[in-house]
């Protein structure tokens, strides 16, 4: 049996444990430090989460462009989501403002193809989704 993995949800769920790790971590877990252990505002942690969303973004939306869709909408709207995403990295006073920017816009874009990859109704007999 083969495993079939939806890239979407897994960017719309790398996205969300973005938010909550720019969003929630700070407050939850500020004691963190007492104990030698830092991942707030970690430039290695915060690149690779960063790193991740790209990469799990760019492979699910240019495969529903290729394969599905032919829609460049999402891919558009991902960019322009992924920008502001770099961009909170280097404007530390409007962080959380490019990231709700970001997470809203990295969101829609897998909505957006997700939906247009259910409407392409791929005729293919060989293709997985």
């Amino acid at each position: 049996m083969a495993l079939k993995i939806n890239w979407d949800a897994l960017g719309v769920a790398t996205s969300v444990a973005c938010a909550i790790h720019c969003a929630v971590l700070p407050i939850v877990i500020s004691a963190l430090p007492i104990f030698g252990i830092n991942i707030i505002h970690n430039q290695v942690f915060e690149w690779s989460m960063i790193a991740i969303a790209f990469c799990v973004g760019s492979y699910s939306l240019f495969h529903g462009y290729i394969k599905h869709h032919r829609s460049f909408t999402p891919i558009l709207i991902f960019t322009v989501g992924f920008i502001f995403l770099v961009l909170k990295q280097f404007f530390m006073s409007l962080e959380y403002w490019f990231l709700a920017i970001a997470v809203s816009m990295i969101v829609t874009a897998h909505f957006f193809n997700y939906r247009a990859c259910q409407r392409s109704k791929c005729a293919s007999s060989n293709h997985k989704h």
